[in-house]
């Protein structure tokens, strides 16, 4: 099959691109900078360099693949500048263009636990108007794929686990957090791209579930700090840190919105009446390996 994946080489892309190359497809990588093409050649596809905001650029690259893999570039939430709402926005609406205008037939989008609210989810909530703008497209297949939590957000509480010795959030604790491994999702939509479906569907991919305290117990084994905790502290103190490191105000409070949505169960509500019957293969003590490999880089 000739397939298109967005994402350059990033966490799930790469793994993606290779999966499929392994299996013999003809696999175009779109990259933003001319600096991954040799990379993405080596691993045996070809480069598309453009911008996931150029609907031109898209169509081109789109038009005679069979199927597409979508995803919405990760933004600079420090960048105090950055409109998210309109940068998401803009990317989903190019991406419902060029689906259309080239006549694809197969497309899976990344999506996020969550996407079925309308509010009260932070800054998941733009996938729910994502999903709502590609189902109205007619003659394709696509398949909206809703991760869970990803282990390598667990990265971000280093600086802590260092300074303060502990990981603290407003979601976890005692309750269950369902994690996922990039290379599971990737798994997942290699499957996808390569199944034919008629119409439109959801499928959600994790990999374990876990509360805090099980999180921090495996993290800290691998660390060499197995008495390391998971303390759950209140919405304003995660949002004062949050912007007290630099980030932008507005997306701050989106992402104290989000874990406070996952806390209380109303993110993963749609996941644990639809999740998967077998869940991801790499647990979070694998990743933890990884995890204690940049932990002692820094």
């Amino acid at each position: 099959m000739k397939i298109i994946i967005t994402g350059s080489l990033g966490n799930i892309s790469k793994p993606l691109a290779k999966k499929l190359i392994e299996k013999g497809h003809s696999v175009t990588v779109i990259a933003s900078s001319n600096e991954r093409k040799q990379e993405i050649e080596t691993l045996g596809a070809k480069a598309a360099i453009g911008s996931v905001e150029n609907v031109d650029f898209l169509t081109k690259t789109f038009t005679d693949a069979e199927a597409v893999y979508c995803m919405i570039p990760r933004a600079n939430y420090f960048d105090p500048n950055l409109d998210l709402d309109a940068f998401t926005r803009k990317i989903g609406n190019a991406y419902a263009q060029a689906i259309k205008r080239s006549g694809v037939k197969r497309v899976v989008f990344l999506s996020s636990i969550g996407a079925h609210l309308k509010e009260k989810s932070g800054i998941i909530q733009r996938y729910n108007e994502i999903e709502a703008v590609l189902n109205q497209l007619s003659d394709v297949s696509i398949t909206f794929m809703r991760p869970t939590s990803f282990y390598y957000n667990l990265l971000a509480y280093i600086p802590a686990i260092k300074n303060q010795g502990f990981i603290s959030a407003n979601y976890g604790a005692d309750e269950l957090v369902p994690w996922v491994s990039p290379n599971d999702i990737a798994e997942a939509i290699a499957e996808e791209l390569t199944t034919p479906l008629d119409g439109k569907k959801v499928r959600y991919v994790a990999s374990e579930e876990l509360n805090g305290h099980e999180t921090a117990q495996i993290l800290g084994a691998a660390i060499g700090k197995p008495d390391l905790k998971w303390n759950f502290i209140s919405d304003e103190e995660v949002l004062n840190g949050l912007i007290s490191v630099g980030m932008q105000p507005k997306i701050a409070a989106g992402l104290v919105e989000m874990y406070a949505a996952l806390y209380s169960g109303l993110l993963g509500e749609d996941y644990y009446k639809n999740k998967p019957a077998v869940l991801g293969k790499t647990k979070l003590a694998e990743y933890a390996k990884e995890f204690a490999a940049i932990y002692n880089q820094k």
